[in-house]
């Protein structure tokens, strides 16, 4: 197989964070970027040296010069978009959240099973040198039976609006975001990467805020959920309490505390988790305390992408890697992750949060179909 040919939907996350993600890899080549105008495409086009532009998804699912469709737009309108390319034959890197809602997800998930071509979900945390490292020592059983922890995923997104942040419209309804839904799914992701499947969960998804507020006075209606707890249990056994929040005051950032028979470990990043700033700590019973754990050079740096992990552009380097075994895995060589197989479960989980804090009880996510 040749060189594979990228489309990219999105002239912001897309042309910022993803385009040089892509441009790491090896045997592969962006070569279209979409917008929803004539204008805005032309001008990305030019400002980021890709050959084509596009102002119609649909054209660019259907353009048969193209191999992989990088779709990162809004939930809400995204999913006709990965239809359109599955219908098309194309492989889809998609955004989070995977879809918009249950149904929605489903339908994806089921036109995917049946295009035969391969689907990944931008939920990229897995692929960070501290995480890989974590499940490393997890496999080797460094922490022994691994009894519980604690996860925060808190931010301070909006708790004083910024006018001109590009995600103001999280705000709306019926879009297909929340806490749970954004921070939550690339959490949730993590979570079963590391520990395997939930099988059951109990929660509160609710809303701090009911407006964000500018210092000058200018203020945007909150009507999605801003802030959920939950207790998920594993089918191992080991129970996990996770919060999210993307409306928690000062934000803890991303915080993973796990302890077991033999030991604990703490993953943490002072914000969104990314392959320079994301460190691992750890100690046994018997040490004095935790101690940083170095991460090693084969997980910093590889020949296999052009890029490492003190990249300029942080989530690129995670992103790589995992572009980068999508593009082995159309080639016939390993498996892509998070696919959509993975990305279905975790929606299952999401829809767990939403039944347990609507009808106050456990939820196992077997339930939901």
């Amino acid at each position: 197989m040749g060189t594979l040919r990228v489309g990219i939907i999105s002239a912001n996350w897309g042309a910022f964070a993803h385009l040089p993600g892509w441009r790491a890899v090896p045997g592969v080549e962006v070569v279209g970027i979409c917008t929803s105008r004539r204008e805005t495409a032309e001008a990305a086009a030019a400002r980021c040296g890709i050959e084509r532009a596009f102002w119609n998804a649909q054209e660019m699912a259907a353009d048969p010069d193209i191999d992989i469709v990088d779709c990162g737009t809004r939930p809400s309108i995204r999913e006709a978009m990965v239809l359109a390319c599955l219908r098309n034959g194309k492989h889809v890197y998609n955004a989070i959240p995977f879809a918009a809602s249950l149904d929605g997800a489903r339908t994806l998930h089921d036109a995917w099973r049946r295009s035969g071509t391969v689907a990944v979900v931008d939920a990229f945390s897995e692929w960070l040198p501290a995480h890989r490292l974590a499940r490393e020592m997890l496999d080797d059983g460094y922490l022994g039976r691994v009894f519980g922890g604690t996860c925060v995923f808190n931010m301070s997104l909006f708790n004083t609006l910024n006018p001109h942040f590009p995600y103001n419209w999280f705000a709306q309804p019926g879009l297909g975001v929340s806490a749970v839904r954004n921070l939550g799914s690339h959490a949730l992701h993590m979570l079963t990467y590391l520990f395997g499947n939930v099988e059951e969960l109990v929660a509160h998804d609710g809303r701090l805020l009911d407006e964000w507020r500018s210092p000058d006075g200018q203020s945007i209606k909150a009507e999605t959920n801003d802030f959920a707890n939950m207790l998920l249990r594993f089918t191992s056994g080991l129970v996990i309490q996770f919060q999210v929040s993307w409306n928690a005051p000062l934000g803890l950032g991303w915080y993973l505390d796990m302890f077991g028979s033999n030991g604990r470990m703490l993953v943490q990043a002072p914000s969104f988790p990314t392959s320079r700033d994301t460190t691992l700590h750890a100690g046994r019973l018997g040490d004095a305390g935790l101690e940083r754990i170095e991460i090693p050079e084969r997980l910093l740096r590889t020949s296999e992408i052009g890029i490492d992990a003190s990249s300029k552009i942080q989530p690129s380097h995670a992103m790589a890697l995992s572009m980068h075994a999508m593009a082995q895995a159309i080639r016939g060589e390993g498996k892509a992750r998070p696919d959509f197989d993975q990305a279905w479960e975790v929606e299952k989980l999401q829809e767990a949060v939403r039944r347990s804090a609507a009808e106050h009880r456990w939820v196992r996510p077997d339930e939901i179909t």
